[in-house]
């Protein structure tokens, strides 16, 4: 196996860094649907400045996917506060109009899908190392701020600038996985040390499976990742949700 199968495991271990502890506080708020709503907020924002943009720089797409992030983040902060009982619906479809949004809009382009896919289910073996650093930075943010995601503001902040970074490099599939399935196996009552080697397994097992198959590697990822989040069920099932 080539020195380059290193630059996308350690992007995909960067990420899982980044979005495990996020995904954990989303869990124990009970606002699972933030995850796709805000990530394909920033994906649908990031598709829409490269179409509609004449297909811009890097930086100028990135910009744009944050400020789809930002304002998704926003108006789902605002239904959780405001209609509590209601909050996960109306996040639903939050996540149902980004969607449609990204939809319409690749019907512009004639590479409009080939944008839509990518962002979806990004193939991760083709992550280089600039990406690398980009979510190892993410990482260290949010290691950094970890102790105040309790608060909203932070919470927030930090979950609409991490998510839509990381959905430009793994896709949208990979990032709701990565942020989910860590944070069952925490409720399960795992220690963080061996989730995330559970997760990094998983990880590594979809990759190696994409490069041994010479199959897409987004999905396989995601794959891998969504079986590890359901095995977590067996232990939910003995222990109970961890409090």
């Amino acid at each position: 196996m080539d020195a380059w199968f290193l630059a996308p495991a350690l992007a995909l271990v960067a990420g899982v860094l980044a979005l495990a502890p996020l995904g954990e506080r989303v869990l124990e708020r009970g606002v699972v649907f933030i995850d796709l709503a805000v990530a394909q907020a920033a994906a649908a924002a990031a598709l829409t400045a490269t179409v509609l943009g004449g297909h811009p720089p890097w930086p100028v797409v990135q910009a744009c996917a944050i400020a789809g992030a930002f304002l998704a983040v926003a108006l789902v902060a605002a239904l959780a506060r405001w209609w509590p009982a209601q909050r996960e619906a109306l996040i639903g479809l939050v996540y149902v109009a980004s969607a449609c949004a990204a939809l319409l809009t690749a019907q512009i382009d004639a590479h409009g899908g080939e944008h839509l896919h990518a962002l979806l289910a990004a193939d991760v073996l083709w992550s280089q190392w600039p990406q690398v650093a980009l979510l190892a930075a993410c990482a260290a943010l949010v290691g950094l701020v970890r102790r105040r995601l309790g608060g909203d503001v932070w919470f927030y902040a930090t979950f609409a600038l991490v998510s839509s970074l990381a959905v430009q490099v793994l896709g949208l599939f990979v990032v709701f996985a990565a942020l989910i399935a860590p944070g069952l196996w925490r409720r399960a009552g795992l220690r963080f040390a061996a989730v995330f080697g559970l997760v990094i397994t998983a990880v590594l097992l979809g990759l190696g499976a994409s490069w041994a198959m010479n199959a897409p590697s987004g999905p396989l990822v995601a794959f891998a990742l969504a079986l590890c989040g359901l095995a977590s069920i067996a232990s939910l099932g003995r222990q109970g949700p961890r409090a």
